[in-house]
């Protein structure tokens, strides 16, 4: 049964006659525990009619290049190859994405999407809510909690969303089941035009500059390998080594997650039956940590304005502090190219730039250090974003727009006043030093480079 809090109606539109109902896919691409795709096969069913997928590609999602494109190409491959098992015709078209849905609505009985959080994601379904004269209902299906059901406000810190979070979770727990319709679409034959995802890669007008990662294969089937895998010989010892780059004690899902490959609630489920005495430290980043994101992202229409995501103590501090003199101070370029003092931070970046993945703890030193090496706190904050959403399989969505603002304070505490930073948590390569052998994080990255470039 579909948790009625994830449904939301978009418009006042009714119901009428139609060929087909249509599931606008965007944030959720994938065929399994899709909360969305359920409920469109739900009212398909309801309605003796079929049902067909759209998803739209551009060519100007904010920040998007070569290796972004790529890993989502791949995944959309083998979510059209698993939805047409299914009965379910998929068309797949290069232009913007509330067109092609705006162009299939008219032949529809209703029209059903998925939630995004960012602003082009909200921008997206209101136009199309707007232009349609069929309903269009929006299934929050990548978050464990919907957004408005853990919280109506924007919330302070993860102390503050947890408990909310917390009593809400098991009214939320059950994954999304995989209905088959009962009528099969292979057949409609419809004046729209789908694009071959053989082709299209090499069609869009994108930033090729970034390569592809080898480290990460895409799609629903990997992604769950790699959960199992991580719930089999990882999970047990992730509270203890989890932020240790030296090891791999990570489940890797967040480039997963980030492009609706795997549903979160599905990732919680497979969790906690594992009982493992790692479930609580686990859940806490994948449903605290990572929901206080959305609903930063959600409550914040200025999400990526600087001047607008800091509490008032770390605006303050970082203002006050914004003259002081700096030991080191780098340009984008020497930043970008991992030119710096610090062997720690070079590596760092380097594994980013290679991998499309950096290790979660160095990933926060990363851009502490950012902050501490350019000439004032907006400009650091500027590159360490443009950074991030370039290189990272998982930047240009919620969780890159807060971990970057985490950097610079938010849902923080001020802590001891020092220059530069203020009262801004700092970080130093003492403490990597003294948390893990750091060194060892190094040649680590170096034989990952020595690979790549073989």
């Amino acid at each position: 049964m579909l948790e009625p809090e994830r449904i939301k109606k978009l418009n006042d539109e009714r119901k009428r006659f139609g060929e087909y109902v249509l599931y606008w896919m965007q944030a959720s691409q994938r065929a399994e525990e899709n909360q969305a795709l359920q409920l469109a096969i739900t009212r398909a069913n309801e309605l003796d009619l079929p049902v067909i997928t759209y998803f739209g590609i551009t060519d100007d999602f904010p920040g998007g290049n070569l290796r972004h494109y790529q890993f989502m190409i791949e995944g959309l491959r083998e979510t059209r190859e698993k939805l047409t098992k299914r009965g379910i015709k998929t068309f797949i078209s290069h232009q913007s994405p509330p067109q092609g849905a705006i162009e299939l609505a008219k032949e529809a009985a209703i029209a059903v999407v998925d939630r995004g959080y960012l602003s082009i994601q909200q921008r997206w379904r209101k136009r199309v809510a707007t232009e349609v004269d069929v309903p269009l209902i929006q299934v929050e299906g990548d978050v464990v909690v919907p957004v408005e059901a853990a919280s109506d406000k924007e919330e302070y810190a993860a102390r503050t969303i947890r408990p909310k979070i917390n009593d809400r979770l098991d009214d939320f727990s059950a994954p999304a089941e995989n209905l088959d319709p009962a009528k099969s679409s292979l057949d409609m034959d419809l004046e729209f035009d789908s694009v071959d995802l053989d082709d299209v890669l090499g069609e869009l007008d994108i930033d090729r500059s970034v390569k592809p990662v080898r480290t990460y294969t895409a799609g629903t089937s990997r992604a769950k390998e790699l959960l199992e895998d991580f719930i089999k010989d990882n999970l047990d010892q992730y509270a203890e080594k989890s932020n240790d780059p030296t090891e791999d004690y990570l489940s890797d899902m967040s480039p997963y997650l980030h492009f609706g490959q795997i549903s979160p609630v599905y990732i919680v489920d497979r969790i906690q039956e594992s009982e493992s005495p790692s479930v609580e430290d686990y859940l806490e980043q994948l449903v605290i940590r990572r929901e206080l994101s959305m609903n930063f992202v959600y409550y914040n229409e200025n999400y990526d304005d600087f001047s607008s995501i800091l509490p008032d103590w770390a605006l303050e501090t970082l203002t006050d502090h914004r003259d002081d003199p700096r030991e080191y101070t780098y340009s984008r370029e020497e930043l970008e190219k991992a030119e710096t003092h610090d062997p720690y931070w070079n590596s760092a970046q380097k594994e980013m730039i290679l991998t499309g993945k950096t290790h979660g703890y160095m990933r926060m030193y990363w851009g502490k250090k950012i902050l501490e090496w350019t000439p004032n706190p907006e400009t650091g904050y500027e590159i360490t974003l443009w950074l991030n959403n370039k290189y990272e399989l998982d930047g240009r969505d919620p969780n890159g727009f807060t971990g970057v603002a985490w950097c610079y304070g938010k849902h923080d505490r001020a802590w001891q006043e020092r220059k530069v930073f203020g009262k801004v948590r700092y970080m130093n390569a003492g403490g990597l030093e003294r948390k893990f052998d750091a060194q060892k994080y190094c040649d680590k990255i170096e034989r990952i480079e020595e690979q790549f470039t073989e």
